[in-house]
């Protein structure tokens, strides 16, 4: 299954959309939160499934996480803004591995990162509007199969 990934659109869906079709076929969005309702827009304007959580800039009326499947591997969808202080994945880390999770997606720092720690893929897209790593707007790609994840970050174009 090929998923593309959003976190911090903070209510600015111009560049997610731009995303969409840069990136070809995709069977499911995951918004890792700031802001929630971003995510119910894109799958109504986009008849797109869409996982969403809140962030620590939404009024929390939306689930904090998710935990699901995916081609038997489980995933941690998570905005992350409690555990990631300076890039740290300690409370993240544990969470996933107390849930059986194989990858936990997050967001919260604005910055894209794929980090492979005790086996568990610590993936964030960066932000979707409002990037701190010096590039452009970025949205994160995941193919999950029974053999798998692979991950990409991606850039949209401008």
């Amino acid at each position: 299954m090929r998923v593309i990934v959003f976190s911090d659109s903070h209510g600015k869906l111009e560049f997610a959309l731009r995303a969409l079709q840069e990136s070809g076929r995709v069977d499911l969005a995951l918004h890792a939160g700031d802001y929630y309702r971003d995510g119910l827009k894109l799958a109504a304007e986009t008849g797109l499934t869409v996982k969403a959580v809140c962030g620590n800039c939404d009024d929390h009326t939306g689930p904090a996480e998710l935990t699901f499947e995916i081609e038997g591997r489980k995933i941690l969808l998570a905005h992350g803004h409690i555990g990631v202080p300076r890039n740290r994945h300690d409370k993240l880390l544990e969470h996933a591995v107390d849930q059986g999770a194989q990858a936990v997606v997050f967001g919260h720092t604005h910055v894209a990162e794929a980090v492979v720690e005790g086996g568990v893929l610590l993936f964030n897209p960066g932000s979707i509007s409002r990037p701190r790593d010096r590039g452009n707007p970025s949205y994160g790609i995941l193919d999950i199969s029974r053999e798998g994840i692979t991950h990409s970050i991606h850039r949209v174009i401008i």
